[in-house]
């Protein structure tokens, strides 16, 4: 009898059910995240041989499945070299869908890819069309595995003279994959300071540099890659190419005019650095805000209004089909459009000469109401239980929707019912408020 592929098995068993991709797709994360916390629970994932706790295991699983990086326990410290893989693996999962990947046994066996894994492959990517997804699962696979082996190569020259050749090359891996998925875990804790991230390389223009490349290029959206091969020129590009490459550039440009405007003069962040090491790390902090979740200067120690810059560029996130999360570029520049028509008298709302549907302004509208109301309400109810400031909950509640990671230090001395909150708000992030949306509340979608 001929053998079924992961992925038509899986596309079987939703035709079956009468379950449309969307709904796979939602269940398929909630499939990852238990798995991967059933494994991180066995003694072999834990340094010290003991089983884990159940919360802090699922924590991590849902955190690096929805690339996002917050954490209770050091990842360098607390896991053995086994926890670490299947963070990883997670991760890349996550980053790229389980569909994405599961496609690759199809690919390689030449079978024929049907309709219903098409329309899967397309939800797992975030994309509304499936026309070309074939082609494009596949430069997303080639390009993903490229980008994440330079940058494997890069980290490596850094980590190999500093921590030996295998631990270093293994690091170098572990960065590089966890940037381009815009996930935020990192392998430098120590015992004293197992939540350091990059703090200790602030100044180091490889390790910066290599990671905000590898953060803005799984943050543009596999799509973007896609319309850039083909077309190769602005002018002949999509317009939500256009879109999310422009809007891309002004929140970097954005956030790192303002890092240096706020924190210039603070010696707790920019101000006990020299000058170049000052711009380097406002652009890192500008970067990373696309929902990487690493750090170079400590976030706690953010000045008031550099805190609200941070709140705002954490929760717009990266772009539509990306690793990234949040409300999406698309969507704050469709609203920044739609705001500055309504202020002139228009009726219609344009860019680049392309009139933009009023579904795509709906969508761009709830995404925002649903992301703001999501992320201020599980402040609210955390401030509410841990008797917190309610700035440092509302950092933590949106740094869990956009999927960023960031944290001010309250995340690991969460209890359970908030540690729960920041659970649902990570899956909600990553699996997208209108996707869940959809499948949660709508029988039939429209034609």
């Amino acid at each position: 009898m001929k053998g079924f592929s992961l992925a038509e098995a899986l596309s079987h068993n939703a035709r079956r059910k009468n379950t449309n991709p969307t709904r796979l797709i939602v269940s398929s994360f909630l499939a990852v995240i238990l798995c991967g916390t059933l494994l991180l629970m066995l003694p072999v994932s834990n340094r010290d041989g003991q089983m884990l706790d159940m919360l802090d295991a699922m924590f991590t699983a849902t955190s690096a499945t929805c690339v996002t990086g917050l954490i209770r326990v050091g990842t360098a410290t607390h896991w053995s070299g086994f926890g670490q893989a299947v963070i990883l693996l997670l991760i890349q999962i996550g980053g790229l869908g389980f569909m994405t990947l599961a496609s690759i046994a199809s690919f390689l066996t030449h079978r024929t890819i049907t309709l219903r894994e098409r329309m899967v492959m397309s939800a797992g990517l975030n994309l509304t069309d499936n026309a070309g997804i074939v082609r494009l699962t596949r430069r997303v696979l080639y390009g993903t595995f490229a980008f994440e082996a330079a940058g494997a190569v890069i980290l490596s020259c850094r980590f190999i003279p500093q921590f030996g050749f295998f631990k270093g090359f293994l690091m170098g891996v572990f960065h590089s994959v966890s940037a381009f998925c815009n996930a935020g875990f990192d392998l430098l804790g120590t015992p004293d300071a197992p939540f350091l991230s990059l703090v200790d390389y602030v100044g180091d223009p490889l390790v910066n540099l290599t990671i905000m490349a590898l953060i803005v290029i799984g943050g543009l959206g596999f799509f973007v890659w896609g319309d850039i091969w083909d077309k190769r020129s602005f002018r002949h590009f999509r317009l939500p190419t256009k879109l999310v490459l422009v809007t891309t550039a002004a929140l970097l440009l954005l956030g790192f005019g303002l890092t240096l405007l706020f924190e210039w003069n603070n010696p707790r962040t920019l101000g006990a650095l020299s000058g170049p090491e000052k711009v380097l790390a406002a652009a890192f902090q500008s970067v990373t805000l696309r929902t990487a979740g690493y750090n170079t200067i400590d976030q706690a120690a953010l000045s008031g209004p550099a805190q609200a810059v941070s709140c705002l560029l954490m929760l717009i996130g990266g772009s539509p089909g990306s690793t990234a999360g949040g409300i999406k570029t698309v969507a704050a520049a469709v609203l920044l459009l739609s705001t500055i028509s309504a202020l002139r008298g228009r009726i219609t709302v344009s860019a680049f000469g392309r009139t933009i549907t009023p579904r795509s302004i709906m969508n761009a509208v709830t995404m925002l109401i649903v992301g703001v109301v999501v992320s201020l309400s599980g402040a609210c109810a955390i401030a509410y239980i841990e008797g917190a400031p309610l700035h440092q909950c509302l950092f933590e509640a949106v740094s869990a929707f956009g999927t960023v990671g960031l944290t001010m230090g309250l995340t690991p001395a969460l209890h359970t019912p908030s540690c729960l909150i920041l659970i649902v708000l990570m899956y909600l992030g990553r699996v997208g408020v209108l996707t869940l949306g959809v499948t949660v509340l709508m029988r039939h979608r429209e034609p």
